[in-house]
């Protein structure tokens, strides 16, 4: 009797494998980025087909909108044409997206969404538009990769997989940052580069707009900060610290019309990203005092820088030029409506202050101190007038030395120690440490790798950076505001470089503002990063293929 005893057995067991292979195959596999606060799966699966149609409640006209804007990218994967229509949940029906705000938790905020996916309906709640918004970007991400295809993919089972999510970010400033100033950069790919930024749940793009080597956008009081000050002869080949340096020859230029940049600012407020333009002062002021020297403080002519680092020209303090930068102001807050207003304060060489008997007169007449006081008070009386226009000022962390303006808020890169100071001094922070969220630096090895600013640093360490340091009690936490990624395109001359040194970084970045810190886990985001990398590849980007078990080590 023990050998069919044993075949039984036997039997029973291959049962029950079959049994709990086929629930598996019920579960498709989940994969967002970044990862929700609360999910939980369920049997079955919702399948857009020829027939489904989205819903939003009432008239709502930016949900409307949303609405359409996945109905496009439906019908551009699929081939199907999906109808978008106002009505309510009981009227819906079968086979229906749905957006509405009815019975939506009032913990979500302005940000947060719930999604509800059964076999018949999928549900998206939240308490404003944004909320739908990213309720979108999670829809996008439960479907097969194949839905960031710009052409019609045939024989595709469309299926979002069973399940409820409860879901809101942890930081109100979530953020990337793209100097165009080093290196000019297409408006089709800054468009590109929002689009990106929406799929991982960014809101704010800061735009580099002006440095030493370039001014990018125009100012119709100045024309001369373009028709000069957008152009240098040539470009630096290589690194600033090589010798002898080498040069391409080769002149590069660009600059965005106003047009331009207010079309900037539309595009990325339909994806709910604030655009924050930079314009440098008192130091990185160059490519200005290029186009007007009287700017400067030796009143001579200078070039547009052509090689990389920091140089010694700086603004003077003349009524002259504060009126100068008063005008450039007030056109930028014409063009950018953001609340915010950077205005750099960094790696300000004061060499030339130093020297000049005119500024040394003038501290003196100030009452100040050093060229550090003179420094704060230039901050000082530009966050006045930024103020006065209902805006607030945000520079980096520079504008601690000699006293900090009393509404600035600090942009913390070189390191996290100028954000502990303000905040302990109840200013707020953004945290974008150079150490951990500079995206110039090698992910790799330097030998295999194309040039970069130096440096290393892998998705990893990306991954494991908390913006709220441990220095910080609950109380002085929350002046932190967020975190953002810094592309600065000293060794990117073209969009394709962009891509490859910002991705997947920006992966990486989405969770570290997004996710709760005790939700975030390597192991769980590498498996997830593999869906990832499809989804790229059907967008077209030109992203760093590496091994994502690279550590934090530099390589030997």
């Amino acid at each position: 009797m023990e050998k069919p005893i044993i075949q039984l057995l036997g039997l029973l067991f291959f049962v029950l494998i079959g049994s709990s292979c086929s629930k598996n195959k019920e579960f498709q596999e989940i994969s967002i980025i970044p990862q929700p606060v609360k999910i939980e799966q369920t049997m079955g699966s919702f399948e857009v087909n020829p027939k489904t149609s989205i819903v939003v409640q009432g008239e709502q006209e930016e949900t409307l909108r949303i609405a359409s804007m996945l109905a496009e990218k439906l019908q551009t994967a699929t081939g199907f044409t999906i109808e978008v229509k106002s009505s309510t949940i009981n009227d819906a029906g079968k086979n229906t997206i749905f957006f509405t705000t009815d019975d939506a938790d009032s913990n979500l905020g302005q940000e947060g969404y719930q999604l509800s996916v059964t076999k018949n309906k999928v549900i998206v709640k939240a308490l404003h538009p944004a909320g739908h918004f990213y309720g979108l970007q999670t829809i996008l991400q439960l479907l097969p990769a194949e839905i960031n295809s710009t052409s019609t993919v045939e024989n595709m089972a469309w299926k979002i997989p069973a399940l409820e999510i409860f879901d809101k970010p942890r930081f109100q400033w979530r953020g990337m940052h793209l100097d165009v100033a080093r290196h000019y950069m297409p408006l089709d790919f800054i468009k590109k580069y929002i689009d990106l930024m929406a799929m991982h749940k960014l809101n704010t793009f800061h735009w580099h707009l002006t440095e030493d080597q370039g001014w990018r956008i125009e100012i119709k009081k100045y024309p001369k900060l373009t028709e000069i000050g957008a152009w240098r002869k040539e470009s630096l080949v290589g690194h600033a610290r090589d010798s002898p340096r080498i040069f391409d020859g080769k002149p590069h230029g660009g600059f965005y019309t106003q047009e331009e940049a207010k079309e900037i600012v539309a595009y990325a407020k339909e994806r709910f990203i604030t655009v924050i333009p930079e314009i440098e002062m008192p130091g990185h002021a160059t490519a200005a005092i290029a186009a007007y020297p009287e700017l400067g403080v030796t009143g001579k002519p200078i070039d547009v820088a052509t090689y990389w680092g920091v140089f010694p020209d700086i603004f003077n303090v003349e009524e002259g030029t504060f009126a100068f930068l008063e005008d450039v102001l007030t056109e930028i807050m014409d063009i950018f409506p953001s609340e915010y207003i950077h205005i750099g304060g960094d790696e300000a060489i004061k060499d030339q202050w130093i020297a000049s008997e005119r500024i040394q007169g003038q501290i003196k007449e100030l009452g100040l101190k050093d060229e550090h006081e003179l420094q704060s008070y230039f901050v000082q009386r530009m966050e006045k007038f930024i103020n006065a226009k209902g805006r607030k000022l945000i520079g980096w962390d520079e504008i601690l030395e000699g006293g900090l303006a009393p509404n600035a808020t600090v942009m913390s890169w070189q390191g996290i120690e100028g954000g502990i100071a303000a905040a302990k001094a109840g200013h707020d922070v953004i945290m974008t440490p150079i150490q951990s969220l500079y995206f110039w630096t090698y992910q790799g090895n330097p030998e295999t790798e194309p040039l970069a600013a130096g440096g290393y640093i892998t998705l990893e360490k990306v991954y494991q950076f908390d913006p709220i340091p441990d220095e910080l009690n609950a109380e002085e936490a929350k002046f932190i505001l967020g975190a953002q990624g810094c592309a600065w395109t000293e060794y990117m001359d073209r969009p394709e470089n962009v891509e490859y040194m910002v991705f997947p970084r920006m992966s990486a970045l989405a969770e570290v503002v997004w996710t709760p810190k005790e939700l975030k886990n390597w192991d769980n985001f590498v498996g997830r990063m593999s869906k990832q990398f499809k989804r790229y590849d059907f967008i077209g980007l030109n992203y760093a293929r590496l091994p994502l078990d690279i550590g934090t080590e530099k390589p030997q």
